[in-house]
């Protein structure tokens, strides 16, 4: 067994930042009062540096859906911590030392795409990846800390004395007075229906790519021609896609006669045809188009002031309360921007009715009032619900799809004027004040339960965290060339043994269709109570740690103690046992714990406060106060 003075399980963004900032602090003790590098061990189950998501190996064509100048993993004054100032190259100050050096040892690729990025580029997760090890790497070289590296799967945790023993699966054992749980976005166990079309798979020889991490499966090599049925509109759906694109070489070209950058899709004929699906049904939405200004967004009714008043209550029911006033919130915007691009549809004494309006139902009445164009008709349903689940005839989800792709355009080009764009810059900042009710504890359980983490995180994530607008655009020219073909919401898969294929459906639409392919574009999201990871699984089990519950009712999130920013405090973020106890020598970052550390699963950005920067600074914290206690390797 080897000791250490921490351990760290998961090497992605938050075991790298828990080093930095492990870094930065051992170096203000060894000024004060000497000492030797901190020891640490860093364990994750693919890379140490990117982690998963960030793989270095996975293909150019997974995109980042943020900005290049939205990433760093440094924190600066923006984000609330005790612990000591270090500032450090964000991912476009990074990319430009690289330009000056003229080159990278990971490869001639990372000088390629360094080239011409800029702060408004989407970059690649490989590209991202190579900053994360780049400033790990830096770490060390600082002399600060001295950093094992180990790749393999926790397993299991031990106490022994006065350690926390680390258990790998291949039965070595890492122990150290703290440790530190990093995994950030762990999968879940293969579910009934996921097990049933994968045994359905190997009986009648049909090719099925189970939901997962996109850089750990395959899904090149699809059969020209021939139907394919692709399940998940997200994130994922948009990088796979980038990499079918790349792989069927077909042309792009930009439409002569649209001034909002719509292209035009030339087959190669090693195309397959896509039917694809999803809960809604749509896509995500896109992100503005890089570097184009975005209508800004200041409330009327959800004002910080009112934030904080709800803030105070630990009863609050979202759906009732809180979603009619951020609906009056969408309601607006749209209409103002509406006013603008189309006034001859809008009409009538509006901002009255909202004031007014009380129900998410209310506020969609006064939407149906004011719009007289049927061409932007919209109401708060369609977020969630395009067609108000209403079964519709195959030429009316035609028209919209063709509606969609319309607002989607337009709000791509113009993200300043379009009423669409105008929701979705709206929602990117309600939900980060949601997210903090969250993490108050502000809803009762079964409201938490059933509308934050039920549908309105899902919803938001579609509306704020989409893909690039280049990404988008792509995906829009190959439904109008007929590649990709919505199936409809609702999508339901299942296998038939009658006819030894896969079968999909939209109840909604009607559309079925048959396939000897099924491809699941959609994580395999590690919701706690399923999450695959074992060293999870086995703290659950054995009461080691429970699930975080709200007035009884169970999120899908460990519990984690809280945490107070504070040199004074002495632990934070700590595994919290079924019986309740508290074990101060397990600190717990991310999104495992994400209903108590709302946004903790948000990457940092310069100059936005930034829960993942301070949850690593308050684990470095309690990693040096062991150390300065004796209690070290």
């Amino acid at each position: 067994m080897t000791r250490f003075d921490a351990v760290i399980v998961g090497g992605g963004p938050r075991g790298v930042a828990t080093v930095l900032r492990t870094a930065v602090r051992t170096a203000v003790r060894a000024a004060v009062s000497g000492g030797g590098p901190v020891r640490l061990a860093i364990i994750d189950a693919l890379a140490v540096g990117p982690g998963a998501t960030w793989l270095i190996e996975q293909p150019a064509a997974y995109l980042n859906n943020t900005q290049a100048d939205a990433t760093t993993v440094h924190p600066d004054e923006s984000t609330p911590m005790s612990g000591p100032p270090a500032p450090g190259p964000d991912l476009v100050d990074w990319a430009r030392r690289v330009r000056a050096d003229g080159g990278h040892p990971v490869g001639a690729w990372v000088m390629e795409e360094v080239r011409d990025l800029t702060g408004a580029t989407f970059p690649t997760r490989r590209l991202q990846g190579v900053y994360y090890r780049d400033q790990l790497d830096a770490a060390i070289a600082s002399g600060q800390v001295e950093v094992s590296e180990f790749v393999g799967l926790a397993v299991d945790l031990e106490r022994e004395d006065e350690d926390t023993v680390v258990v790998l699966e291949d039965g070595r054992r890492l122990s150290a007075p703290t440790v530190v749980l990093a995994q950030g976005m762990v999968q879940s166990r293969r579910s009934r229906e996921v097990t049933a079309l994968t045994e359905a798979a190997e009986r009648f020889g049909l090719r099925y790519v189970e939901p997962g991490m996109p850089a750990e499966r395959e899904y090149t090599g699809l059969p020209a021609g021939e139907t394919v049925l692709v399940r998940g509109l997200g994130a994922n759906f948009f990088d796979v896609i980038g990499q079918l694109a790349a792989e069927w070489g077909g042309t792009l070209e930009v439409s002569a006669d649209d001034p909002r950058g719509r292209l035009q899709y030339t087959p190669s004929g090693r195309e397959p045809h896509l039917l694809v699906g999803s809960r809604r049904g749509v896509p995500y939405r896109s992100k503005p188009e890089g570097g184009r200004p975005v209508r800004p967004f200041t409330p009327r009714w959800a004002t910080p002031e009112w934030f904080a008043a709800i803030a105070r209550r630990s009863d609050v029911d979202f759906a009732a309360e809180v979603w009619p006033v951020l609906g009056r919130e969408f309601a607006r915007v749209y209409l103002e921007a509406l006013s603008e691009v189309a006034p001859a549809a809008v009409t009538g004494l509006w901002i009255p009715a909202l004031d007014a309006a009380d129900t998410a139902d209310e506020v969609d009445a006064v939407l149906e009032a004011a719009i007289g164009d049927p061409r932007w008709t919209w109401t708060l349903d369609e977020l969630h619900r395009p067609t108000h689940g209403e079964p519709v005839t195959a030429a009316a989800w035609q028209a919209l799809v063709d509606r969609l792709i319309q607002d989607e355009l337009g709000s791509m080009s113009d993200p300043w004027r379009h009423p669409r764009a105008a929701v979705n810059a709206a929602m990117a900042t309600l939900r980060l004040q949601v997210g903090r009710l969250s993490g108050g504890g502000a809803f009762h359980g079964a409201s938490l339960a059933r509308d934050v983490l039920g549908w309105f995180d899902g919803d938001s994530l579609a509306l704020a965290s989409g893909p690039p607008a280049d990404r988008v655009r792509l995906v829009l020219a190959l439904i109008e060339a007929g590649i990709i073909e919505l199936i409809g919401p609702q999508m339901v898969v299942e296998a038939d043994p009658g006819e030894g294929v896969f079968r999909a459906a939209s109840p909604i639409t009607g559309r079925v269709a048959t396939s000897r392919v099924l491809l699941e574009t959609r994580m395999s999201k590690g919701q706690i109570p399923q999450t695959s990871d074992p060293l999870l699984r086995s703290l659950l089990a054995t009461g080691r740690a429970r699930l975080h519950t709200v007035d009884g009712v169970p999120t899908a999130s460990m519990e984690a103690t809280g945490a107070e920013i504070s040199e004074d405090a002495r632990s934070g973020h700590n595994l919290v046992a079924a019986d309740g106890s508290v074990d101060a020598s397990v600190v717990v970052l991310g999104i495992p714990a994400a209903s108590t550390q709302p946004g903790s699963a948000i990457g940092a950005a310069p100059g936005v406060p930034s829960p993942l920067l301070a949850g690593a600074d308050i684990a470095a914290k309690q990693i040096m106060a062991r150390v300065r206690a004796g209690v070290r390797a």
